[in-house]
């Protein structure tokens, strides 16, 4: 569907009723959203939430045939990662016109699947503007925020983990898609998104490899290219993980623990929002 053109009407759409002034934006100061997404260490999960994405076949069709991922493999993933910030930090205008830009963006993104994966027959259509598509896109940034977030930083408490994903379900909303697609609660986008990674939408297609190794094994070197590959393969699904065919033992566990106490040592749960 295509977002409503009235700022008034599209907050509403998105079920922020009760919006703070529009100077901080759509989320307020010191709300869960913000403290979790401000912490910089989330950038440790932008290889696992991309490689989540693209598990999914129409996402990972998306992706080949509509960027420009071979010779800047992390260029879709930064462009993302700056809409989602803009939504969550800066003030309404700004962020409204971050959403507006995404589903311009996502208009451009269509095409049909070339061979048979998973659940999906060849010649399947998608979209970029498919909700079931976006809701899987944004439901990976989602679990790995609190993935990495609870690894790195520190651990939350129920009532922090429902306050978080109460407000970021108003995120994929102002985003357009359709509330009766999202789950309602914390406890039921835990059970969803389980169920996803164990069912059949999901398959590694060889598009999917070739983007996974752009970016776990750029031509271009970058200096923590083994960390982002160590935490990525660390954190993905065991099956996932297989299908991308990431090696994985105990001497590499024992890294990623090591890499996430020492992290943990010098990080402390935010104590305020930005």
């Amino acid at each position: 569907m295509q977002l409503p053109s009235d700022d008034d009407a599209l907050l509403a759409f998105a079920g922020l009723c009760d919006p703070p002034p529009p100077e901080e934006g759509l989320f307020r100061r010191g709300c869960w959203v913000r403290r979790v997404s401000g912490e910089p260490v989330l950038l440790f999960g932008g290889g696992r939430a991309l490689l989540l994405e693209i598990a999914h076949p129409l996402v990972a069709a998306g992706v080949a045939e509509h960027s420009s991922y071979r010779t800047d493999p992390f260029g879709r993933l930064q462009r993302t990662l700056e809409a989602m910030s803009a939504i969550v930090f800066r003030d309404r205008a700004a962020a409204l016109a971050a959403a507006r830009s995404v589903e311009r963006a996502h208009q451009r993104v269509t095409g049909r699947l070339a061979a048979p994966a998973g659940r999906f027959r060849a010649g399947t259509p998608y979209s970029g503007r498919d909700p079931e598509l976006m809701l899987w896109v944004w439901a990976t940034l989602v679990d790995t925020a609190l993935a990495v977030y609870e690894r790195f930083v520190g651990d939350l408490d129920a009532a922090a983990r429902q306050a978080y994903y109460a407000d970021h379900r108003s995120v994929v909303r102002v985003l357009g898609v359709p509330d009766a697609l999202v789950p309602p609660s914390w406890e039921a986008f835990r059970a969803w998104f389980d169920a996803m990674l164990a069912s059949d939408a999901l398959a590694v297609t060889p598009a999917a490899r070739e983007i996974a190794a752009g970016v776990l094994e750029p031509a271009a070197a970058i200096s923590d290219a083994r960390r982002l590959r160590l935490i990525t393969t660390g954190l993905l699904p065991p099956r996932l993980r297989e299908a991308f065919g990431l090696a994985w033992d105990d001497v590499s566990a024992a890294r990623l623990e090591a890499l996430s106490a020492s992290v943990r040592g010098l990080r402390r749960p935010a104590a305020a929002a930005p």
